[in-house]
């Protein structure tokens, strides 16, 4: 078994793939979404798309019932 090393594109595609989310929020899943800003605030190209990444990610966890808020953050904190 031959391990091949890790592409120096990873971050790259992942991005790609997270501004393609948000390209098309109305089509995927809150999930998903706060996956795709998760990626944007922490590996976007610009200070504005880090930020604007942070914004929506606000949104979309404000859109979440407060029981369900709850028990996903109280899973969070367990882990």
């Amino acid at each position: 078994m031959t391990i091949q090393p890790h592409s120096s594109a990873w971050p790259a595609d992942r991005v790609a793939e997270a501004r393609a989310v948000i390209a098309d929020v109305a089509h995927h899943s809150d999930l998903l979404i706060r996956l795709a800003c998760n990626v944007l605030a922490q590996h976007g190209e610009t200070p504005g798309e880090r930020a604007d990444a942070q914004r929506l990610l606000v949104v979309i966890d404000a859109r979440r019932p407060v029981s369900r808020a709850q028990r996903e953050d109280q899973g969070r904190a367990a882990r």
